[in-house]
């Protein structure tokens, strides 16, 4: 009897250890995104999803830089100079969220707010307080610059 309950709870073991894993955070992708300040660099891990497909083929051809304004005391939002296919959905954005907004610009959340948005990315392992001081929230006009690759 001992027998036959280790070799039930060996396969029940083997099977479960195979099994999927539940869908958590599924939408996110392990890729990487490069933001640069004046010089400091932060990365944010991307979402899964046809908009940061096609950012990624944009910035394959090479870095992209924008020119980044104050908006509502809780983003800052520049021009992407192009285009991307949206995947829009209402939510609320968090400290150091980076949305696609009207297929064109990019917003990155120092606060927060609620709107249709499509989620590109979120920074990685900022406060809320470290998001708007690498953002320079408040404090006017700022050059972001996102790559897929350091300047190593």
């Amino acid at each position: 009897m001992k027998r036959l309950i280790l070799i039930f709870l060996s396969l029940f073991m083997m099977f479960t250890a195979c099994a999927e894993p539940k869908n958590s955070g599924a939408s996110k992708m392990e890729q990487k995104i490069y933001i640069t300040i004046n010089g400091i660099t932060k990365t944010a891990t991307l979402e899964n999803n046809s908009s940061v497909k096609a950012l990624l083929e944009k910035l394959k051809a090479g870095d992209i830089t924008i020119s980044a304004r104050d908006y509502g005391g809780f983003e800052k939002v520049g021009d992407l100079g192009f285009s991307l296919p949206s995947n829009d959905k209402q939510m609320t954005s968090q400290s150091g969220d980076i949305f696609l907004y009207a297929s064109s610009s990019l917003v990155f959340f120092y606060g927060n707010n609620s709107w249709s948005y499509t989620k590109i990315a979120t920074f990685d392992g900022m406060t809320k307080s470290e998001v708007k001081e690498f953002l320079q929230g408040g404090k006017g006009n700022v050059e972001i610059v996102l790559s897929i690759k350091t300047d190593d």
